[in-house]
């Protein structure tokens, strides 16, 4: 089974569980798992169920869809420069090794999808994990796009809003927040994608690809196509005349509302504002995240 993640940390995280091979801690104590049973338990003697096959086996598609032109190809050197343009939002320390790995991180999706092709034309069943993060919406739409003209099974996991856990309540907004041995237990959620769902998915995409907008997003379940300030108002929701650095600045809003959109979004935004005068730098750095940032005083 091939299984299909639209970020790096979630994709990370399949692939151990995938290997069924990690040294780690979990809330509840620490776990040093390795075998190949299926079923492990850690040191508190709780059971941790494994998903079969092995981390070779997952792909990782974190092509940042909800961003910028969707009528260039997802694989396009406008895409990896998109990417690239991105991650290099918040590099701390600037240097040739740092940005030959960023490099190497833009130019890999590329090969990830000419993996996935390689797997359908041998006939391989899909699964599909997502949830209603935007950049995975938008990577569900696509790959169905993607996958037309293959009659391979596809099955789909969407991440539930919320797990109850004994008297808690936890909330996901991504597959990044879930640890490698708790993706077993999602597998209760598992759906078959029906070639109705899957010709609608795709349409979806084409409308979305007509529109071809700055940003999508997800109102109320639905995934739109969205202009490039749509977030903004986040920014000025928590930046002030009082001076603040770049990084508190957008810890506060990526803390106040986990929409699932990347930081670096929101400090290109900035930096757009920055360029316009309509925020000021008080205290310049060569490190973005560490300037000193505030909203003029005329503003």
């Amino acid at each position: 089974m091939i299984e299909i993640l639209f970020g790096e940390s979630e994709a990370a995280a399949m692939k151990a569980a995938k290997s069924k091979i990690v040294i780690g801690h979990r809330d509840n104590g620490p776990v040093s798992v390795i075998g190949k049973t299926g079923r492990e338990q850690d040191f508190c003697g709780k059971e941790v169920r494994w998903i079969p096959g092995t981390s070779k086996e997952v792909i990782c598609l974190g092509l940042m869809l909800d961003i910028g032109d969707i009528k260039e190809a997802a694989d396009s050197d406008y895409r990896k420069r998109l990417i690239l343009s991105l991650l290099s939002q918040n590099q701390w320390e600037s240097d040739r090794e740092t940005e030959a790995e960023l490099e190497k991180a833009a130019t890999f999706y590329g090969k990830e999808l000419r993996r996935l092709r390689e797997y359908m034309e041998a006939g391989e069943s899909i699964r599909i994990w997502y949830s209603d993060a935007p950049y995975s919406r938008c990577g569900l739409c696509f790959v169905c796009h993607f996958l037309k003209g293959f009659n391979n099974p596809v099955s789909v996991v969407k991440l539930p809003e919320y797990m109850v856990k004994e008297r808690c309540i936890t909330i996901h907004h991504n597959w990044g927040n879930i640890p490698a041995e708790e993706f077993a237990n999602f597998l209760r959620y598992e759906k078959v994608l029906t070639e109705t769902e899957r010709r609608w998915l795709e349409a979806l995409w084409l409308e979305l690809t007509e529109e071809n907008t700055p940003l999508r997003a997800v109102i109320n379940g639905e995934l739109i196509s969205a202009e490039e300030d749509f977030y903004d108002f986040l920014i000025w929701r928590h930046l002030t005349d009082q001076p603040v650095k770049e990084a508190r600045l957008i810890g506060d809003i990526l803390g106040h509302h986990p929409l699932s959109v990347g930081d670096w979004w929101y400090a290109s935004r900035i930096e757009h504002f920055i360029r316009e005068g309509r925020i000021q730098v008080a205290e310049d750095s060569e490190k973005k995240y560490a300037r000193i940032i505030r909203r003029p005083p005329s503003c």
